[in-house]
């Protein structure tokens, strides 16, 4: 048998991430074989994600990042199990990982993300993600991937990594930060459709017309003027449900549209993310 030392534990903790325990268990089964162990951690890890396949991993983190002086905002979704394991150090730095990956990398989709290195890791995020739910025993996945390209692009982190926005703008400059901070904050918080009612989806407008005019027969308002309540009623949904339209959370006697026109003319929101978990 072997001479399995606590040095040898250690580097192979070290390594993946496993327990103590767990690491001196597959240094003895490998006989000392440092890459046989890491092999039957792997095994390890793969079993207990077979295991805990149709559990639900609600929690995790929501990060963001602007990068590329600026022009590419990232967003993405690591999902476990409970808020304990979200809020460890060690997830956290996984949960960037992937992040930093997705920032290097550009992949056209999730799955592609998913087949990219983790860091300088030999294993790809996919098969990072079977040996930490080895190491940490619950379902990890990464469940959502987003980015916006723009002249100037702000990412948003919420206290407590659940929730993240990133939004662009077609002009840069000091003034555009700030007031794209202000921006990404306010998406964050008023959680719009759109930027404007041109991007609000037909079928989503449709609905509220004929909510609206049924609100109205049901209050007894004269037929003849149920179609007009019931479009006021759209219009106030659109102004409260897209960005251009919301009032500033900042300065609630303005709404958005304005406050773009007084940082800088023909400044506008090219496009926005924004994910919460839950």
């Amino acid at each position: 048998m072997a001479n399995i030392t606590a040095a040898d534990v250690n580097n192979l903790r070290k390594q993946t991430g496993s327990g103590m325990m767990d690491c001196k268990k597959a240094l003895v089964e490998a006989n000392g074989d440092f890459e046989a162990a890491i092999d039957i951690l792997r095994k390890k890890g793969q079993k207990v994600a077979a295991n805990r396949g149709d559990r639900d991993a609600k929690e995790g983190l929501v990060i963001a990042k602007s990068t590329n002086g600026g022009k590419k905002a990232v967003l993405v979704v690591v999902n476990c199990e409970t808020d304990f394991v979200a809020q460890n150090d060690d997830f956290n730095k996984f949960a960037t990982t992937i992040l930093d990956a997705a920032i290097a990398n550009s992949p056209a989709s999730l799955e592609e993300l998913k087949k990219l290195k983790f860091g300088s890791d030999a294993l790809t995020i996919e098969e990072k993600i079977i040996e930490q739910t080895g190491v940490i025993g619950e379902k990890i996945e990464v469940s959502a991937y987003e980015t916006i390209e723009a002249e100037t692009t702000i990412a948003y982190n919420h206290p407590g990594n659940k929730l993240a926005s990133i939004v662009g703008f077609n002009k840069s400059g000091d003034k555009i930060e700030e007031v794209g901070k202000q921006i990404a904050m306010q998406i964050a918080a008023m959680n719009p459709l759109a930027v404007d009612e041109n991007g609000v989806d037909k079928a989503i407008i449709d609905h509220e017309l004929a909510l609206g005019k049924e609100m109205a027969l049901a209050e007894g308002k004269p037929e003849a003027m149920v179609d007009k309540i019931a479009e006021g009623k759209v219009k106030k949904f659109l102004k409260e449900n897209t960005l251009l339209n919301q009032e500033s959370i900042t300065d609630n006697k303005k709404n958005i549209a304005q406050i773009l026109k007084e940082t800088e003319n023909d400044l506008s929101v090219t496009g926005f993310k924004r994910i919460m978990l839950g």
